[in-house]
């Protein structure tokens, strides 16, 4: 058995017994947000817990409370603290954890606030949060019990900024429920962001494979003001004070666009019943980002708007990996070569079982050649994760490796479906 399937197994302990109760056995139908400080250096890091707020909102399923995934960086429990049940889970990735492999992080300590989002526990519980190491094993980081009847636990405090439904199909506990945030829109500028958000769902269900599904998917708006319009781009040392603090050049990437403070993006987010994240950047810039379960950006303005959105969602909320190896961006050694990486469409061929080996014609060659003859072929073509040796892509192209709009990849497709299901699953 594999290191990563030994890790599935223990991540999912308990789930049949959590399986058998109900959402109403242990939760409030209302969200707890666990804030906290993540810092370090390159090759330590610390977790310092913040505030507890609670949100008015619980976005997510009643049903499908344990991650079966296995995908991010980070992993976290939530146990009943009397039986040790395993009431909810989550997989997800940071800023933080990528700023680690920059080189600042060899020589200075930097802290990001983070937070994470579960629904609110009726009595004692006992969080759990693990980090991924290279060779895919988690290893339990930080600890901590959470008293909902004892301790002092914050309502919100944020502006009443306005939100609106821009497409809602149904009950949030069973649809994917994705949440557009305004980034660098002043006032004046609102006109233009509900008009965004339309144009932004549109874009998300022009795309297959979520065209198909598009009635198990709502979208809804948080109109956040900034008092600047655009957004920062400390490359042409240009600075806006914006509702979200986003910025170009992130870590040194110039198109790489992302707010640091997490906390101040789930202050906008928690206004509405929400799974996703998207914030879209008052910008003509191209740009943007998506970490998995955290949040994706990118710009309104540039002409490839709509591959922006679902090329970063597609980090963002089904886990995929970028399957290009040459680019500005790329980086060295990012993947271990020796390890089957946890994101569904790329692969080392170290576990390759567990990917899409079965989507395979018979015959066909592995790795497969990328030839014409092979244009529409799924199979195993080598150059992906920013490397153009020992890792391996399903497609000769695909939204996730070039600029392309509405192109995803079989592989990708699949992938994409599985997690829409476990989102709007009743």
């Amino acid at each position: 058995m594999s290191n990563f399937m030994l890790i599935v197994l223990v991540l999912i302990t308990g789930v049949l017994t959590a399986g058998t109760q109900t959402f109403d056995q242990y939760f409030h139908r209302k969200t707890l947000r666990y804030d906290y400080i993540h810092s370090g250096t390159r090759n330590k890091e610390q977790i310092k817990p913040g505030k507890l707020i609670s949100e008015p909102y619980w976005g997510g399923s009643l049903t499908q409370l344990i991650d079966t995934f296995g995908f991010g960086r980070y992993h976290f429990n939530l146990r009943d603290a009397k039986s040790g049940t395993l009431i909810y889970s989550r997989g997800f990735s940071t800023l933080f954890v990528e700023w680690q492999d920059t080189e600042e992080a060899k020589t200075k300590r930097k802290g990001f606030r983070e937070s994470i989002v579960m629904p609110f526990p009726k009595d004692d519980a006992v969080l759990e949060i693990y980090r991924r190491d290279k060779k895919n094993v988690l290893h339990l980081i930080f600890s901590d019990k959470i008293h909902p009847g004892k301790e002092k636990i914050m309502t919100r405090g944020v502006p009443s900024w306005e939100k609106r439904d821009i497409a809602v199909h149904g009950d949030p506990a069973e649809k994917l429920d994705i949440v557009f945030l305004a980034e660098g829109y002043t006032a004046d500028d609102m006109h233009l962001f509900w008009d965004d958000c339309r144009k932004f769902a549109g874009y998300l269900t022009g795309a297959a494979p979520y065209g198909e599904v598009s009635e198990s998917i709502n979208f809804r708006g948080v109109g956040v003001i900034s008092d600047e319009s655009g957004v920062s781009l400390p490359g042409e040392k240009i600075f806006r004070k914006t509702g979200l603090g986003a910025s170009f050049s992130t870590f040194g990437s110039e198109r790489y666009l992302m707010a640091e403070d997490f906390q101040r993006v789930r202050d906008a987010a928690g206004l509405v019943p929400y799974d996703q994240i998207f914030i879209i950047v008052n910008s003509d810039k191209y740009g943007g980002g998506g970490i998995y379960n955290f949040y994706a950006t990118g710009t309104r303005g540039n002409k490839e708007a709509g591959f922006l959105l679902i090329h970063e969602f597609g980090h963002s909320f089904a886990g995929l990996a970028d399957e290009y190896y040459t680019s500005e961006v790329a980086v060295d050694a990012f993947y271990d070569l020796q390890t089957e990486p946890w994101e569904p469409n790329i692969t080392t061929l170290i576990d390759f079982e567990r990917k899409w080996k079965g989507m395979l014609l018979p015959g066909t060659p592995v790795p497969t050649p990328a030839i014409p003859a092979n244009e529409q072929t799924i199979g195993v073509f080598e150059g992906a994760g920013y490397s153009a040796r020992g890792i391996y892509r399903p497609y000769q192209e695909c939204t996730m490796k070039s600029v392309r709009y509405d192109a995803f990849c079989p592989v990708c497709r699949r992938a994409i479906l599985q997690m829409i299901r476990f989102y709007s699953t009743p």
